[in-house]
């Protein structure tokens, strides 16, 4: 029996890169996995293609985080497919870096709708149906302690994800409803070969930064994720795991 047996799970922002590979690691656990994508639909089938190939269930269901009604529909169509809700993850994110000299104002916006009220509009959705035992977990980023310049946006969301998921601890804890954060280090992803990270000095400079001599790879963060999620951690909620190499 796998420790994720009868579970179902939503993974947001799951077509690619860390999300992906979540998804594909809780149904290898035994969940059914409702993968989230914004704009990839190919992405996201090929994930349910993969987990279905190899024996799991899963759905690729559209939806923007940051806007109120899809997120709501994509937490009404796990519940109307499969009956119930025992896992959310908040993996939905956007980063763009730039000095303080040049952050627009459209680059804030755009980040904190993804990547703070996208977890906020879906954890209330999610609420509504989590029983006790179900679990929560929200990706934020290594960031948010390094202090890296160029990153002050991208770094507030984060900080904001930490902040939020801690009062969420406390306020869903009599339900019995955990809520953690998993913060991963540099990790490589289709995004940092498209942004050029990947191969770079800053990723050489990053790698000589990690404890553990190397950069991450989503399965990495993606086995945390699903320790948090299982019963297993039963006794932890309000915490900040680091998958970051020892990245502090």
């Amino acid at each position: 029996m796998s420790k994720l047996d009868g579970k179902v799970a939503v993974v947001t922002g799951a077509s690619k890169g860390i999300g992906a590979a979540i998804a594909r690691t809780l149904a290898k656990s035994g969940a059914t996995v409702v993968v989230n994508y914004a704009s990839s639909k190919a992405g996201a089938e090929a994930v349910v293609e993969s987990i279905t190939a190899a024996g799991g269930r899963a759905v690729a269901v559209p939806g923007d985080v940051s806007n109120t009604a899809q997120a709501e529909g994509l937490i009404e169509a796990a519940v109307e497919r499969f009956g119930r809700l025992d896992i959310v993850v908040n993996n939905s994110g956007v980063y763009e870096f730039a000095a303080i000299a040049d952050v627009t104002e459209e680059q804030y916006r755009r980040l904190f709708d993804i990547n703070v009220l996208g977890v906020l509009l879906v954890t209330r959705a999610a609420a509504k149906h989590l029983g006790e035992g179900g679990s929560i977990v929200n990706i934020s980023s290594a960031v948010t302690s390094v202090n890296m310049p160029t990153t002050a946006v991208y770094t507030g969301t984060k900080g904001a994800v930490n902040a939020i998921s801690s009062v969420l601890a406390n306020e869903l804890a009599p339900r019995k409803i955990r809520v953690n954060v998993v913060s991963p280090g540099y990790v490589v992803t289709e995004g940092t070969h498209a942004a050029g990270v990947t191969g770079s000095e800053m990723e050489a400079d990053m790698v000589a930064k990690t404890p553990l001599g190397r950069a991450g790879q989503p399965d990495d963060v993606a086995e945390v994720v699903a320790f948090l999620a299982s019963d297993e951690a039963r006794w932890v909620t309000g915490e900040v795991i680091f998958a970051s190499g020892g990245t502090r």
